[in-house]
């Protein structure tokens, strides 16, 4: 390290955002543009170097993490660009959109602020594209096998990307009109401008990776037929089938899905349409779900205009402190976090009924009710105690023009005929099943991401898909080259 005493006499500093006022008029990323450079040398200082990092077994990909920050605080971009994307695709998109389990495994973060590891890749990401390290990587010669990937998203895209550097033809098959799956339609551009995740794409295309946009397996080409026509087939889907809200009033006009209001505002940032049909300006929004795509709607209905903005989660609020008994250090620990949708709202008390931050915590949704013409226009709820069960005296009712619901996902959609023409197995939970080789019932066919390992973190599925890209290369060809961070199986630190 270049600095041995850098963690005692650093303190933590994080990539300063815009103000709120300013933000929240645009769809711009949050942090201010060109504040990281001046500070992150000294922010990368702070890394220990430790004997056992264990921020590399909090992250699925094995980041070597205390490499790249020696090189940063020594300012030798091009050798930390090469050590990142060493072992990550995107480290642009993790940088933006992971929660970083990587800061919970930091030793310093025993009993002190964690190293800001996701800053120094954010940081490492965006010089490496400014002095043109990110050159494509064709490979030397083609292997003559094909491989049709199905899913467009962090998974789909880290598989396609290894296939093609390993000399395989590979075309991804997205059921959208543009590539990037949820990182396209379901991410709004003021986490991630969409520009970063078109930059990439183009470097896969001059890689050789091809893209058939607006083809959905299963409707507009079967299964079967792309099984036949491809050497091996990759699954990654993602999960995409969200759990619902059973109570009643839910038919009501103005409650919908959060993953049908969000492609909406995206697609008005893409220049498709001018309104989004879902806009919440001039509504009572209310968010139900605590979870980061909950925040996502918070911040967009926000942008958009809305009268008020309320999210609800069902969860206590966490405590400001690890909870050491249950949560030990090195696992990923819930504790209160104030993103920027959350700090955004709480400047501008968009939701006088709710917490500073426009939340609402241990509250349960009872029913919606609605008007004459049918549309929602109240929520009733009630807090619940840490079994879920109801409070007596609790209820209480919001103001609702439009309800969005952030519940999460359970599995893969099987709308599109996908699953059943292969006739392939799911687990009790809605996942696909797969073997320790990440290959499904059908030969030839693998799974990977979410529509295999559930709900998960976008660095999770960049390593499924670079997994499952070795065990198609090794399927292919008999053995591999190809890193393989995690098996199907594996899963975070827990307690």
């Amino acid at each position: 390290m270049a600095d041995p005493k850098g963690f005692l006499s650093t303190p933590r500093r994080e990539w300063p955002r815009r103000p709120v006022e300013e933000r929240v008029r645009d769809w711009d990323e949050i942090c201010v543009p060109g504040a990281l450079l001046p500070i992150i040398a000294k922010q990368a200082d702070r890394c220990m170097d430790c004997g056992v990092p264990f921020c590399h077994d909090a992250c699925p990909l094995g980041n070597l993490i205390p490499e790249w920050n020696d090189l940063v605080s020594r300012e030798d971009w091009r050798a930390a660009s090469d050590r990142l994307h060493a072992t990550n695709n995107f480290p642009e998109f993790t940088g933006r959109l992971c929660p970083a389990p990587c800061e919970a495994g930091c030793v310093l973060a025993i009993n002190q602020p964690a190293v800001t590891i996701k800053n120094v890749e954010c940081a490492i990401a965006d010089r490496a594209w400014e002095e043109g390290f990110t050159a494509p990587r064709p490979p030397d010669r083609l292997s003559g096998r094909t491989v049709a990937v199905i899913g467009s998203g962090p998974a789909g895209l880290a598989a396609a990307q290894q296939l093609t550097r390993a000399g395989h033809t590979v075309a991804v098959f997205e059921k959208d009109d543009r590539p990037g799956g949820l990182m396209r339609y379901g991410i709004p551009e003021f986490k991630m401008e969409k520009r970063r995740l078109e930059r990439r794409l183009e470097q896969m295309r001059m890689e050789g990776t091809r893209f058939r946009t607006g083809t959905t397996v299963g409707r507009d080409v079967a299964a079967t037929e792309l099984r036949a026509r491809y050497d091996a087939v990759v699954i990654a889907t993602g999960a995409t089938a969200w759990r619902e809200l059973d109570v009643p009033g839910r038919g009501l006009a103005g409650v919908h899905q959060a993953m049908e209001y969000l492609p909406h505002a995206n697609r008005v940032c893409e220049g498709d349409v001018e309104v989004s049909p879902l806009s919440a300006a001039g509504l009572h929004v209310v968010v139900v779900g605590g979870g980061d795509t909950g925040a996502d709607c918070l911040g967009t209905a926000v942008r958009e205009g809305a009268a008020s903005v309320t999210q609800l989660d069902i969860y206590a609020r966490p405590g400001t402190e690890r909870d050491e008994d249950a949560e030990p250090w090195p696992t990923y620990p819930k504790i209160y976090r104030l993103s920027g949708a959350h700090q955004e709202a709480g400047e501008l008390r968009t939701a006088p009924v709710a917490d500073a931050d426009a939340r609402l915590f241990a509250a349960s949704t009872l029913r919606f009710t609605g008007d004459a013409d049918g549309h929602v226009r109240e929520l009733h709820l009630v807090e619940v105690d840490a079994r879920r069960r109801p409070l007596p005296g609790t209820g209480r009712t919001l103001p609702a023009g439009l309800v969005l619901l952030a519940l999460g996902f359970s599995g893969p959609s099987r709308e599109d005929g996908l699953i059943d023409q292969l006739g392939l197995e799911l687990a009790p939970r809605g996942t696909i099943v797969r073997d320790p080789g990440f290959a499904t019932g059908v030969p030839g066919v693998f799974v990977a991401g979410d529509a295999a390992r559930g709900q998960s973190l976008i660095v999770w599925a960049i390593a499924e898909g670079r997994a499952v890209a070795a065990a198609v290369d090794r399927y292919l060809t008999g053995s591999s080259r190809l890193p393989a961070p995690i098996g199907p199986y594996d899963r975070p630190m827990t307690a």
